[in-house]
């Protein structure tokens, strides 16, 4: 029997703020985040982020990138890459996160969710501001990885639970709930699917086990 492939929202930053809004997004669109993936840098590799996915007792699940500001492919970049081109895996999307990261290429995204929640046919800055001058392109460590893979749906956001206060988790993450809204509604997203049941705690906060490499 073919296994049933899970339905993943990539996220390329995992610091504490962000992890604590990925979570709260989660949440509120009904959805499972893996807690474990979070850290500056990634803490996981690609195989045991699979295994965390495919433990998630339903879709979609968001999982967090961060290469923590290193130069070339660090390790937030090939966990996503694997996780990406793995056979029981289905990306839906993926936000690509501003940073002030200096030395990549940035990632083209056709639109991103300014700090006033608005989708934009624009990049933005950090702080959540739209730019012409950024050229459709956003600038973050762990960015540069969504221009080699083939990833429908990519959106363009500032820095995560933060953008001058405008996304903090008090308020709901308004900003980074549009942008997961935005990925799930251009998907198709219909609801959630089964995933493991038997393994059902799996993929809530705090409660995954890291699988052994």
């Amino acid at each position: 029997m073919v296994p049933k492939r899970r339905k993943v929202i990539l996220i390329t930053d995992g610091d504490p703020i962000a992890q604590r809004a990925v979570e709260l997004v989660a949440q509120q669109v009904g959805g499972r985040c893996i807690s474990l993936s979070a850290g500056n840098p990634t803490p996981l590799t690609g195989s045991q982020m699979v295994e965390l996915i495919k433990m998630a007792d339903h879709d979609p699940v968001l999982v967090m990138f961060d290469d923590n500001g290193d130069c070339g492919r660090g390790s937030g970049e090939q966990a996503l890459e694997y996780v990406v081109h793995h056979p029981e895996i289905q990306v839906l999307g993926a936000i690509a996160v501003a940073s002030n990261t200096k030395w990549v290429g940035g990632a083209r995204v056709p639109y991103s969710v300014d700090n006033r929640g608005r989708v934009v046919a624009e990049a933005v800055d950090k702080e959540g501001y739209a730019d012409k001058e950024l050229d459709g392109r956003i600038y973050g460590d762990t960015v540069d990885v969504l221009n080699r893979c083939r990833i429908p749906n990519i959106i363009g956001i500032g820095d995560i639970g933060k953008m001058e206060g405008k996304d903090n988790e008090r308020y709901g993450c308004p900003i980074t709930l549009t942008a997961v809204k935005w990925i799930l509604e251009r998907s198709g997203w219909h609801g959630t699917s089964a995933g493991e049941p038997e393994e059902s705690h799996h993929g809530k906060r705090g409660r995954e086990q890291v699988p052994s490499q």
